[in-house]
């Protein structure tokens, strides 16, 4: 099974022998730096992989599930923001994968199949862009800072530029 270095390696010698074999693995690592626009997996956060390996002529097929947290900044407050990510994985690995001829592939190297890439590619796209700590979230007064969750003001809205002109004309 993988090994504690790299946590994300299997050998699959076994199952390339056999055309439409299968086998269930679970694995657990973790990631240094898995993060996107202030939403990162945390470093040292366990990431749960279950799989289902199936081999057929030139590769292997994995499918299954990937499953770990995620934390980063509100979009309209700056708070912080928790969540976590259950993702659906279905790949290929082939000898020739990632090549020219293969693109839509992941590389196969020997008897072992690398899933780290896999992992971190499909956590990496399902992070969320723009995160909420909650729907209703007010975000802060444009005018002042005040986090408008936490506390009111009496700021009176800026001023919409688009209507700078008829503004003028109002005033007159």
């Amino acid at each position: 099974m993988a090994d504690a270095v790299r946590p994300f390696a299997v050998p699959v010698a076994a199952l390339r022998k056999s055309t439409g074999a299968t086998r269930r693995v679970s694995l657990e690592g973790a990631f240094d730096d898995l993060a996107a626009l202030g939403v990162a997996v945390p470093a040292g956060e366990p990431v749960r992989v279950t799989l289902s390996l199936s081999s057929y002529p030139g590769g292997i097929v994995a499918a299954g599930r990937a499953v770990t947290r995620w934390s980063g900044e509100c979009r309209r407050c700056g708070g912080v923001v928790r969540g976590a990510l259950d993702v659906e994985v279905h790949e290929r690995f082939a000898p020739d994968g990632g090549s020219p001829a293969n693109e839509d592939a992941y590389p196969l190297v020997g008897d072992e199949l690398d899933l780290e890439p896999m992992v971190h590619d499909s956590l990496l796209l399902d992070l969320p862009l723009a995160p909420l700590c909650r729907v209703e979230c007010q975000g802060l007064c444009p005018v002042c800072g005040v986090n408008r969750n936490q506390h009111s003001c009496s700021c009176a809205p800026p001023p919409d530029p688009r209507w700078a002109a008829l503004d003028a004309l109002r005033d007159r």
